[in-house]
This record gives C-alpha cells, sequence and structure tokens, in this order.
C-alpha cells in the first residue's frame, strides 16, 4: 500500500500535477552554492563542475524529479529542442534528479537527445543546497525548479513550477534580459 502511494505520488510530480512544494528558492542576487558530481552527456560520464562552467559563461541549472517520467521527459526534450537558443545566448544547460548515474547515461541519450548533460543528486545535497527539494515522508525528490546563474556566480532568475511547460520559455527570457537582447 505504502509502495503504491509513494509510486503514484513519484508519478504525480512527474507529470505535473499539483503537489506542495517547499516554499523557499534562493533568492535573487545570492550566490549560487557550488558543486561537482557525476554526470552525463551522450551516454558519457564525466565530472560536471558548477565553478568550471561558469567560467564560461551562464548556467541554466534545472532540477527534476525523476529520470523516464512524462512530465520530466517532456521538459528534457524541450531543452534539448531550444540548445541552439542557449550556446547562442553562451549558456551551459544542466539537468540535476536524484537518479543514479546509470540510469541517467540512458536518460542523457534518448531523452536529453545528447544534447545537455544530465547529472546525479543521489543523496539530494545539491537540490538542497539550493531549496529545490520535493519530500513525501522518508521519499525526497528533487522539484522542479529552474535558476539562471551569471558568470560571476550569483542567482538572476529562479522558477519553480511542477508542471514543466515554461521553464525552457522563462530561462530563455532570463537570459536574454540578462544579455541585454
Amino acid at each position: 500500500m505504502i509502495r503504491r502511494s509513494l509510486t503514484s505520488f513519484a508519478l504525480a510530480l512527474c507529470v505535473g500535477a499539483t503537489a506542495t512544494p517547499a516554499a523557499a528558492m534562493l533568492k535573487i542576487g545570492a550566490a549560487a552554492p557550488t558543486f561537482a558530481t557525476q554526470a552525463s552527456l551522450g551516454g558519457n560520464v564525466f565530472t560536471f563542475n558548477l565553478a568550471d562552467a561558469l567560467a564560461k559563461g551562464p548556467v541554466v541549472l534545472y532540477f527534476y524529479p525523476a529520470a523516464f517520467t512524462q512530465g520530466c521527459t517532456l521538459e528534457a526534450h524541450d531543452f534539448a529542442a531550444h540548445i541552439g537558443d542557449y550556446k547562442a545566448l553562451g549558456a551551459t544547460v544542466i539537468g540535476v534528479s536524484g537518479d543514479g548515474i546509470a540510469k541517467l547515461q540512458k536518460f542523457s541519450v534518448s531523452e536529453c537527445r545528447s544534447k545537455f548533460p544530465v547529472a546525479s543528486d543521489a543523496d539530494h545535497a545539491i537540490s538542497k543546497s539550493y531549496d529545490a527539494t520535493l519530500g513525501m515522508g522518508p521519499v525526497t525528490y528533487s522539484d522542479r525548479t529552474s535558476y539562471v546563474i551569471d558568470k560571476t556566480g550569483k542567482i538572476v532568475y529562479a522558477y519553480r513550477a511542477l508542471d514543466p511547460s515554461k521553464h525552457v520559455a522563462n530561462t530563455l527570457e532570463a537570459l536574454k534580459k540578462l544579455e541585454g537582447k
């Protein structure tokens, strides 16, 4: 019974159903917590380091509950379809979830279409540092939260919604404002 309700809860999170997320997000102007973790791009595992990515330009950091679920797959497809727009604005995109790296190797190929990396946050340390967790009893998920971090490491945009449909449009708009376009 408990297993079925937890599975239903996870599915509801990923299809964009209403749930009660944590109220706080990092504030605009706050320093983005730095991190390094295992990630996969096109099925290849590497260490993603936020500081290294910021040295190249702004970063769009987005958290999602679980790979291969409906809402998370739709969101990954949307980011992949617009990766050229992000690159034109000099931005790096990285998705983060509590999934293990083996699962993310597959997700990075099939759903991210080998266009951008996804990172493992199995202990939710990264999502907790970004106030991007959602829990039900003993189970914790990354909450669907997007941040735009400028190259100085400051949060310039934050958005939280379990509905995946506006994360790409909103982060692209924030990057355009950052670039003065």
